[in-house]
């Protein structure tokens, strides 16, 4: 018998359907951290965070099991989807945009995973997430969202446009003005990185 642990997303669902509950349990594990920070970046509260995130894999559950899932995706980007589409229904329904902006109980950088450093290249590399962290802060909304969904969420520009309900040139466009904006920001804060 196979290690579930060692399936392929795709092979843990089909287990999964075939009433392994195991098997869903590792793909939660897999991914729940991707998946939890995708959904806290953009309403910056724990605990509506935690609401949206069980919400997302009730959803996620009841389309396995109607057979409605499409194994041509991947697992994580359709999971991503789902929860970001969750948080946008929740801002619709509260009158409120999705905003992404600066916190100080979490730090996307937190949860990025390094090789073992010594002290020194710790503290600089945190100073530089810091101000990576406060520019990204600066930028408006949309451009936001694609910096993030781009460089922590490891979606291609297709998979951001698809997300976000705009062409992929508006994503290309928006990932442009704010790397445009970013450096435009240094360059007038005379930020250096080191």
């Amino acid at each position: 018998m196979m290690n579930v642990q060692q399936l392929e997303d795709r092979d843990l669902i089909l287990q999964y359907l075939d009433g392994n509950d195991k098997a869903f349990e590792v793909l939660l594990t897999r991914h729940k951290q991707k998946i939890y920070t995708s959904i806290y970046l953009f309403v910056k509260d724990h605990e509506l965070a935690d609401d949206i995130f069980q919400d997302v894999f009730i959803k996620i559950i009841d389309t396995l099991r109607k057979g409605k899932y499409n194994h041509e995706g991947k697992f994580l980007q359709w999971a991503l989807r789902i929860s970001y589409n969750m948080c946008v229904d929740h801002f619709r329904r509260s009158k409120r945009r999705s905003k992404v902006s600066a916190s100080e109980t979490f730090d996307i950088f937190d949860v990025l995973e390094s090789p073992d450093e010594n002290m020194e290249d710790a503290m600089i590399k945190s100073q530089a997430y810091g101000k990576i962290k406060a520019l990204v802060d600066q930028l408006p909304p949309e451009q936001k969202e694609v910096v993030i969904l781009r460089h922590y969420a490891d979606m291609s520009f297709k998979e951001i446009a698809a997300l976000t309900s705009v062409s992929i040139n508006t994503a290309l466009g928006r990932m442009r003005y704010a790397l445009i904006n970013m450096r435009k920001l240094i360059g007038d804060k005379e930020v250096v990185f080191q």
